[in-house]
């Protein structure tokens, strides 16, 4: 493994990282611009702080980077305190954001000038997947290089799978992630129209969880019990599922290719913003829903 780790991004994903890989021994050197992340990652082991992208970059031999959108990634890596001004050639860096395929090629168009290997590792998982080391990780970028930061991988994530050329992670993370926006509404329609024709909310709940159907899958698993009960504490906020089905929807407008079901979930997501609910776990998108019925999911709550 490399002598030295550099992280960059101490938030709901990439604080319990950097834990995982303090317990596993790595030399790390962190930045964040929150001086509380920064506080609490100097009581793991074998981790320093740094004040810039840049001096963090002249340290490091690996790079990892879970930050909140395309504007702050560009400022990461390409800004005048940034890792292209302190990287050296043979530096890797790995950008676990979701964020458009234009910032990745950007940046990796930038760095690759100075010798410097960018890949998009962009994962599937949330808050509790970081915590347990179980994420899944989307990998874009030169294959070759993918030797080099597989350890760290397997650290943080239970999985992960090479897909392509840089910003190709990105572009299926996209999808992903706008599928999910789509699915969430759906779940939130189908609970709805059970509680309006006045179908108990729980015995859907286990219809669709033991009889095997389509309509099971992992948001059902994870969410749908959430939701019945009014619990919407978050582990992916809404406001980053609305900037991330914004992304899908802009790149499938790119492409060409019409998504009007994704457009719809979208704009439920934009309805969900305005009403002040984007701090709330993704899932609360199920609030617009209720408010266009005029009562809550969950038994026992009071009409909207």
């Amino acid at each position: 493994m490399a002598s030295k780790i550099g992280f960059i991004g101490l938030g709901t994903m990439g604080m319990p990282m950097v834990a995982n890989l303090s317990k596993a021994g790595v030399d790390l050197v962190v930045h964040d611009v929150s001086p509380a992340a920064l506080q609490a990652a100097r009581a793991l082991t074998g981790v320093h702080v740094t004040a810039t992208p840049t001096a963090l970059a002249e340290q490091s031999d690996v790079v990892f980077t879970c930050l909140p959108n395309d504007d702050i990634v560009r400022r990461v890596y390409l800004g005048p305190d940034g890792i292209v001004a302190g990287g050296k050639s043979g530096l890797v860096t790995c950008d676990c954001s979701t964020v458009s395929p234009e910032a990745t090629l950007e940046v990796h168009r930038a760095l690759q000038t100075k010798g410097i290997s960018h890949m998009d590792t962009p994962m599937l998982g949330s808050q509790p997947q970081a915590v347990s080391g179980e994420i899944f990780f989307i990998v874009g970028g030169d294959r070759a290089t993918l030797a080099k930061i597989e350890p760290y991988l397997k650290i943080m994530g239970k999985l992960h799978m090479y897909v392509g050329s840089s910003a190709t992670g990105n572009r299926i993370k996209l999808m992903h992630n706008g599928l999910a926006a789509v699915i969430s509404v759906a779940v939130a329609e189908a609970l709805a129209t059970c509680v309006k024709a006045g179908v108990d909310g729980d015995t859907f709940y286990q219809v669709v969880c033991r009889g095997g159907g389509m309509a099971y899958g992992t948001y059902w698993e994870r969410r749908a019990r959430r939701v019945l009960d009014g619990e919407f504490s978050p582990t992916f906020m809404l406001q980053h599922m609305r900037k991330d089905a914004t992304l899908a929807l802009q790149h499938a407008r790119t492409l060409g290719v019409p998504t009007p079901i994704l457009e719809e979930a979208k704009r439920t997501y934009d309805e969900a913003m305005d009403n002040g609910w984007g701090a709330e776990d993704f899932s609360a998108v199920t609030h617009v829903v209720e408010k266009r019925i005029g009562r809550k999911l969950s038994p026992g709550s009071r009409p909207v």
